[in-house]
């Protein structure tokens, strides 16, 4: 990762690093005309304490934040500790459960603990919106809802599509985007990152800065991260998901796994160290058939997983996975996973399932019939196969499903 720049670089040599990457700016010209005058700009973004961790999608965000301080500004990492209470309903198609103060406050602690393994914290501001909303009287909220109407709202897309299906719109749910938006007016932001669903939020709080007096923000929006499966944004509900406390053998084994069309779109969003021409010669090479994608693959698993480790794990990861894909090497490297099983043991399909590694029992005994099934390098073919407790050594389905385990008896 770059280092922190003690001024702002030239607009020139700004605007190119800040738009790679960004599906949208609103407004291009005024950010340039900011990034031109040499002062150092508050770039503002909100997070809701909605979940314990962070993934990978969430970082995408967190990555154009570090551009802007390596590029010598302020970030606000802003907590959204009162609007977490409400729920956001951005891409909701029902009234989102909101959270207990006891739940926002637990959550919010552990982002603090992950965002800075991306956000430099000498330039970063953590601030929490109950700073503001805190003190605000029922009558200042009333006012703050004056200043936008219902049918404004209802041109937002997933409250119109709610509307016209007759599913039920909470008047809260009216409230989030005006409450989002009042935050850049406390905080006199510069400019405001989000994803592409939370568009009409960021221009709510253009909206309200300049109903208060201020020069509006600058609205930048980030594309959501397509997650492992290939189809869907990256969602731990999914399951398609790199979690930023999972183990380096994790980002290496799931980045690994990834499509090669998707792999491109995972580089220009994550990666800091492939920048943008050498992307696009690697693309070029990997066109030509004289580049193999595994290896840009592995260029990005590295890199990640260095960021969220540190580089002895990831060559560590990235060793243990070597072993487990070509069977040449030390496997004990790769991470050791304790799995409760009878104690007259477990037969094949049943241990593979156990493991995560087959979403089914039917799923890994077909596996089993295409002699896909590998145990410490052996094919199994016999679906009888069993194994006891106190096994230990690498399950592996395919080229890249693997799983070093220790089978532990059962209660």
């Amino acid at each position: 990762m770059s280092q922190i720049s003690p001024q702002p670089a030239p607009a020139s040599a700004a605007i190119d690093l800040i738009a790679r990457g960004t599906d949208e700016i609103l407004k291009r010209d005024e950010l340039e005309a900011r990034l031109a005058s040499g002062r150092p700009l508050r770039v503002k973004a909100g997070f809701d304490p909605t979940a314990p961790d962070l993934h990978l999608g969430h970082t995408v965000l967190l990555n154009k934040l570090r551009q802007f301080q390596d590029l010598g500004h302020t970030v606000v990492f802003l907590i959204g500790d009162f609007t977490g209470m409400i729920g956001d309903p951005s891409g909701k198609n029902a009234t989102r459960k909101p959270l207990s103060r006891e739940d926002v406050l637990a959550n919010a602690k552990t982002y603090q603990d992950q965002v800075f393994k991306v956000l430099d914290r000498a330039k970063t501001e953590v601030r929490f919106n109950s700073e503001w909303f805190g003190k605000m009287s029922a009558a200042d909220m009333i006012r703050l809802a004056g200043q936008h109407t219902v049918a404004r709202m209802l041109e937002r897309d997933d409250f119109a599509k709610r509307y016209a299906a007759q599913q039920s719109i909470a008047i809260h749910e009216f409230l989030y985007p005006l409450v989002q938006g009042y935050d850049s007016v406390a905080l006199e932001a510069d400019v405001e990152c989000g994803g592409t669903d939370q568009k009409f939020n960021l221009l709510m709080g253009r909206g309200l800065q300049e109903h208060h007096g201020q020069k509006p923000q600058v609205v930048l929006t980030m594309p959501l991260l397509v997650g492992l499966d290939g189809v869907n944004k990256m969602s731990k509900s999914l399951g398609n998901y790199i979690g930023v406390t999972d183990p380096a053998i994790d980002f290496v084994n799931k980045t690994m796994k990834v499509g090669d069309d998707l792999a491109w779109d995972w580089i220009e969003l994550l990666s800091f160290d492939i920048g943008i021409g050498e992307a696009a010669r690697l693309k070029a090479d990997v066109a030509a058939g004289t580049l193999n994608p595994r290896e840009v693959k592995l260029r990005l698993a590295r890199e990640l997983a260095t960021r969220f480790h540190d580089a002895a794990a990831a060559e560590t990861a990235i060793a243990g996975w070597h072993a487990a894909v070509t069977g040449q090497g030390d496997t004990s490297l790769l991470p050791l996973q304790d799995v409760a099983v009878p104690a007259e043991g477990l037969r094949i399909a049943a241990l593979l399932t156990a493991a995560g590694i087959t979403p089914s029992n039917s799923e890994a005994n077909r596996k089993l019939k295409e002699r896909a099934v590998k145990v410490d390098g052996e094919v199994i073919e016999d679906a009888g196969t069993t194994f006891q407790p106190g096994f230990e050594g690498v399950l592996q389905v395919g080229k890249r499903n693997f799983a070093r385990v220790r089978l532990l008896a059962n209660g």
